[in-house]
């Protein structure tokens, strides 16, 4: 029985000392902190090309392509102390699984409760020189999936196509290609698009031996809401036309949990 007892209290003091651990933060403590994108229609995960779902304004549709940029990515803690991360771009697309983490490196440690980032590529950037855009954001990287308007000399933010039989397009073929930034010369639409996410009770906690990762789930449903009805327009790429569609994807964003494991 004592060697019970004794055992039961070395256990105590090993949980909370590991508690401890976990919990404290030195001052030059960092680690990474990662956002998982998991796309989905509703409740169900995307099945790109067989898969068919149903609009909100009871239009049947399927999803054969889906990408999306995200920027100017910005994390705050608690005590609200804002951590931007500039000059970093990603793309998000269906049909490459590794795209949907993105992973912000260097995280000082600390209890953080919200995040935001933009769909898009912001107005600096899209007019920059084309030497510094680089990576996802080189039109030669696009293949056949082509996410920048050559014509109108900016990026799609947002790439949805599908079929649907609501659609007069050839094969029934519908395209949401969603861009704008507010114009250079002349102002024009600007579908660019803000989402910040707060984390409720729980926090995103960094510490030296924890990496969380923010798991977003993102339902497409919105996309249409009930006001895009494909019946309407079968191919959106107007930026003017195309606010109604940013200004529903938007709110397609969502925190569905955080994972804070030691590592």
């Amino acid at each position: 029985m004592k060697k019970l007892s004794i055992a039961l209290v070395m256990g105590i003091s090993i949980f909370f000392a590991a508690c401890e651990k976990s919990d404290s933060i030195g001052p030059n403590d960092k680690n990474d902190l990662s956002m998982y994108f998991e796309n989905m229609v509703g409740t169900e995960p995307i099945t790109l090309g067989t898969k068919t779902y149903t609009s909100g304004a009871g239009e049947d549709f399927t999803i054969t392509t889906l990408n999306y940029f995200i920027s100017n990515i910005s994390i705050k803690k608690r005590d609200g102390t804002e951590l931007k991360f500039a000059d970093q771009y990603f793309l998000v697309k269906e049909t490459d699984e590794n795209s949907k983490t993105i992973t912000l490196k260097d995280v000082p440690a600390g209890d953080y409760s919200s995040i935001s980032f933009m769909v898009g590529v912001d107005s600096a950037k899209s007019v920059s020189d084309v030497s510094q855009r680089t990576g996802v954001l080189d039109p030669a990287s696009y293949g056949t999936d082509n996410m920048y308007w050559s014509w109108n000399s900016g990026y799609i933010f947002f790439k949805m196509e599908g079929t649907s039989t609501k659609s007069t397009g050839a094969g029934n073929g519908y395209k949401l290609h969603i861009g704008g930034f507010g114009g250079m010369s002349a102002k024009t639409a600007n579908n660019l698009r803000t989402i910040t996410l707060p984390f409720g009770t729980d926090a995103a906690q960094v510490r030296k031996n924890i990496a969380p990762e923010i798991h977003l789930g993102i339902d497409v449903l919105k996309v249409f809401g009930s006001n895009v009805k494909i019946a309407d327009k079968n191919e959106i790429m107007n930026p003017t036309l195309g606010i109604p569609v940013a200004d529903n994807y938007k709110n397609m964003f969502d925190v569905e949990h955080i994972h804070n494991d030691a590592m």
